[in-house]
């Protein structure tokens, strides 16, 4: 863990970046020689896990099974496998999936173009069935694209890099789709999507391609196939494994699967369970999520 935290050996302090740390044997925590507060720190500080009571012990074992496990892991499953009470395991498992982010939408890069291959444009939707639904919310809800109060989640995929980007957007509508593309895929790039209206004006930026899914689902190399391979995987992890999803935190679950989709072994990247760990724990540091954040009750007075 100190290895991975600091690569080249030397333990720098959290809040002032000194090397001038001392190692205290019988606290098991280093002492940094700067004068500010708190000079006193363990591995934790800094990171996803800090003022955390639950030991390392643990928190990497959950780590683990987090960047392995194809259709994610429970916080029930978690809660049994490591004798933590379920609602610990629930707020451990969101931080780790905090470390697992790596940008996507947020990333200052853009995809596409020379260096990548064409790219993948589609939008999904989460959420419970119609069918499912109380008679007075059915009438609530129109049977039109982006519907039944579902959350609409929009996911770009290169081909060529074989790295997914997937967010949840607001609505379906020509300008909030079309603006996400043209931040995230460089101009001239082939773009490739399926006939709703909301991407007909790409084609004034991009060589943009359309397949239309009530003839067809491939044409040529004219597929959002990729894509929606992704969102197959969503889809099974949040109802197989987490059953129901707030979409409040829909964005979380959304980062941990883009992190193990984008991480999976290939023909040219054989990346295996151990790689993905230790990346995974690389990205520890200088993320942090308090359960007042969790819970969206920042700034509430405690009584």
């Amino acid at each position: 863990m100190a290895f991975v935290r600091w690569p080249d050996g030397t333990v720098r302090c959290p809040r002032c970046n000194s090397d001038k740390v001392a190692y205290l044997h019988n606290a098991r925590v280093y002492k940094c020689n700067g004068a500010h507060p708190k000079q006193k720190f363990s591995l934790k500080v800094g990171t996803v896990f800090e003022d955390s009571p639950i030991p390392l012990e643990k928190w990497l074992p959950a780590l683990w099974l987090m960047v392995s496990c194809k259709n994610g892991v429970s916080s029930y499953e978690i809660h049994r496998a490591l004798g933590v009470t379920q609602k610990s395991a629930w707020f451990m498992l969101h931080r780790i999936r905090t470390a697992m982010k790596t940008g996507g939408f947020a990333m200052n890069f853009k995809i596409g173009g020379e260096d990548g291959g064409p790219v993948e444009v589609d939008e999904t939707f989460i959420g419970g069935k119609l069918q499912n639904m109380h008679k007075d919310k059915k009438v609530r809800y129109n049977a039109t694209r982006g519907v039944h109060g579902k959350a609409i989640v929009m996911g770009l995929l290169d081909r060529e890099l074989r790295q997914v980007r997937a967010k949840v957007v607001p609505d379906v509508k020509r300008e909030t789709l079309q603006n996400e593309v043209m931040r995230q895929v460089k101009f001239g790039s082939k773009v490739y999507t399926d006939e709703w209206i909301g991407y007909d004006n790409l084609h004034s930026r991009f060589v943009h391609d359309v397949v239309n899914h009530s003839v067809e689902y491939v044409n040529g190399q004219v597929h959002t196939n990729g894509i929606e391979n992704f969102w197959s995987l969503l889809k099974r992890t949040l109802a197989g494994t987490y059953v129901a999803v707030e979409p409040y935190h829909l964005d979380r679950y959304i980062d941990e699967q883009a992190f193990r989709f984008n991480n999976r072994a290939t023909k040219d990247n054989p990346l295996n369970d151990s790689d993905r760990f230790v990346l995974a724990v690389s990205q520890i540091v200088g993320k942090r999520l308090t359960y007042a954040e969790l819970t969206g009750k920042v700034g509430e007075t405690s009584f």
